[in-house]
């Protein structure tokens, strides 16, 4: 019974989009071949068919509740198929899928249009799959297998419009330039700096991955004892493993230094960047940190190799946060403002789950539930984006009062998604960011109020680009193309999406496991951020735009993508040119010197073998005399 629902789980996305791949290659363009694709929507819906089954049917849904299968792999080296159900893969299951579906709905309506859908619909599905094998692994060689799915499928997504030749795919002002480079990008290069940029940090990843199974012969997550490890190899040793393992989470989740290709991403379909930002990708890094921290306790461990780590992720985390809210404020394309806006939230979850080193689990519950929150709020607000787009062809932030009347679901959902992510009271996002400021708090002893702070001034700023976002495309944007009108499916599925916020928060009010994060929400410090929120939304509504040097700055992500292409260009160029130089040298050596060495030894030889008994009397005497010199010059004869 398991092995066939984890069948259907895993294969059904990707069996449901064969069809379409296989047809789009014979006739491309008969009619018939565009009336496929609901195939993979319903490959889609089965598979949140099968998450919810495991959501509802493997004993109760709480904390300590955890069911693992596994299949003989590689059992000479205690390899193993392991999946586990646990409350968080449940929960990620279900998230990952419902989205998927709605996303795919949307996009039947979005990508009808579009000239190669055979491979759309089978890297959406396939992205899809690989997401939930991360989420239901617990083994990591098998988590690797996903892992790498989401990278190649993200590759072949946002390259998808690989002939560069819409402007509206691009990211950046089309022929701007910046000391020589090109400040804009194509949907073929965001493809290549996506995939590049990822490899960076998936390498050490899969060293750290090795170095684990060598060190305890166990890859399962939720069985390696990490506190044996961590007192067998030491404070560097463990702290060295842990940071190359988490590299690759770090540049899947775009933290700094890694943000540039989340930016340069949005040249893919609208439809990959929902997915990509909302429950799949970019979450897939978060979650393995929560579920790498959920099984480690690393509040139960005595290691300043694993403190000095977690330090780095809160820290990281936070900066990271603040960065990508500020930058969001500056930017006037939809789709960059709200990927810079992911960047913040991620950071926000890290810091919020490496917190767990300090306060225990509870961290990871308000890292996780904050995942929750946001993939919703992002999904909706990356549809009505990709809405917006399709009606007034134009990728930057351009509306008005007469696009909200004419879009009136469109500009309902953005309300919803930017009142209930912003963290303004008493709506979805501010119990759990009330409780993430309860855990910043917390840990006043150990660094004071800078990350209180951090966390205050980055929900502050977040709210303002939220509102941004809000009032230039629909009160106070200028609009000056008419609407196509249509887009009835993509509305459904972005009305679905933002009716879940409103869902999630009866959630919280009612359910007895989240009376912490209500508790929280009721103490007049949470209350003051709360207007604090509620205040920069407001002003920012009023006046969306910073017209000054900053906003501009900010705007242009203070020019890191410039200093990413200036500076890794340089390195790969001199990389290349060391490479150069090595291998003509390697070409001189093996090609001259050596065959010169030997034609120059050989001709010696061929004149010493004269026969001339003379000649070979004179070089003995000579080799005697040189023997009898070295003998004397170091002591060996008196």
């Amino acid at each position: 019974m398991i092995e066939l629902l984890l069948a259907v789980l895993f294969l059904s996305p990707i069996l449901g989009s064969l069809p379409v791949a296989f047809a789009w290659l014979l006739e491309p363009k008969r009619d018939w071949s565009r009336r496929l694709p609901i195939l993979a929507v319903l490959g889609l819906f089965v598979s949140f068919l099968c998450t919810l089954y495991i959501l509802f049917n493997f004993g109760e849904l709480n904390l300590e509740e955890v069911h693992k299968f596994s299949f003989d792999w590689l059992p000479g080296f205690n390899i193993s198929f392991t999946f586990i159900f646990d409350y968080l893969s449940r929960i990620m299951g279900v998230l990952t899928a419902l989205i998927a579906f709605l996303i795919g709905v949307y996009g039947l309506e979005y990508m009808k249009h579009d000239y190669r859908l055979g491979w759309y619909w089978f890297f959406f599905n396939l992205f899809t799959a690989s997401m939930l094998l991360v989420v239901y692994s617990d083994n990591l060689l098998m988590l690797l297998i996903g892992w790498e799915g989401l990278g190649l499928a993200s590759w072949a997504l946002i390259g998808h419009w690989f002939r560069d030749d819409d402007e509206l795919s691009f990211v950046g002002i089309v022929g701007r330039k910046i000391a020589g480079l090109n400040y804009f990008w194509s949907p073929s290069l965001g493809a290549w700096r996506a995939i590049s940029t990822i490899r960076v940090g998936d390498m050490p990843m899969f060293f750290a991955i090795a170095a684990i199974f060598f060190l305890v012969r166990n890859l399962n997550i939720s069985e390696i004892p990490w506190s044996e490890l961590a007192e067998k190899i030491g404070a560097a040793g463990i702290f060295l493993i842990l940071l190359a393992f988490l590299l690759g989470p770090f540049t899947k989740s775009a933290q700094l230094p890694f943000s540039e290709w989340l930016m340069t991403a949005m040249t893919g379909p609208t439809t990959v960047s929902a997915l990509l930002h909302s429950a799949t990708m970019v979450a897939a890094g978060t979650y393995i940190f929560m579920r790498l921290t959920w099984y480690m306790k690393p509040w139960t461990i005595h290691s300043v190799g694993i403190e000095v780590l977690y330090v780095l992720v809160l820290f990281l985390g936070l900066i990271s946060a603040l960065y990508g809210a500020s930058v969001a404020l500056g930017c006037r394309e939809r789709k960059v403002l709200l990927a810079a806006s992911t960047m913040s939230s991620l950071g926000l979850m890290f810091a919020t789950a490496s917190a767990g080193f300090w306060v225990g689990q509870i961290a990871i519950l308000v890292a996780f539930w904050y995942l929750v929150t946001h993939a919703f709020a992002k999904a909706t607000l990356f549809l009505v984006a990709g809405h917006l787009i399709h009606e007034t062809h134009d990728r930057f932030c351009v509306g008005g009062r007469e696009l909200a009347k004419h879009l009136k679901l469109a500009f309902a959902a953005t309300i919803i998604a930017t009142l209930c992510l912003s963290g303004i009271p008493p709506l979805t996002a501010y119990w759990v960011k009330s409780a993430m400021d309860g855990i910043m708090h917390s840990l006043e002893h150990e660094f004071g109020f800078i990350p209180l702070s951090l966390l205050v001034l980055t929900s502050a700023v977040y709210s303002a680009f939220l509102a941004k976002f809000l009032s230039l495309n629909f009160l106070k944007g200028e609009y000056h193309v008419k609407s196509h009108g249509g887009g009835r499916l993509m509305g459904i599925a972005y009305t679905a999406m933002g009716s879940m916020l409103l869902l999630l928060l009866f959630v919280y009010l009612y359910f007895p496991e989240f009376l912490e994060f209500v508790a929280e929400g009721f103490l007049p410090s949470s209350l003051a951020v709360g207007l604090v929120v509620l205040l920069t939304y407001l002003l920012t509504l009023s006046k969306p735009t910073l017209e000054s040097p900053i906003g501009k700055a900010l705007g242009d992500r203070l020019y890191l993508a410039f200093l990413n292409d200036y500076v890794v260009s340089k390195i790969g160029w001199s990389l290349a040119r060391l490479v150069d130089y090595a291998n003509k040298a390697i070409d001189i050596f093996c090609h001259k010197a050596v065959p010169k060495a030997f034609e120059m030894s050989s001709k010696g030889i061929r004149r010493v073998q004269s026969g001339s008994i003379e000649l070979y009397l004179r070089i003995s005497v000579a080799v005697l005399l040189v023997l009898l010199t070295v003998a004397i010059a170091l002591g060996v004869i008196m």
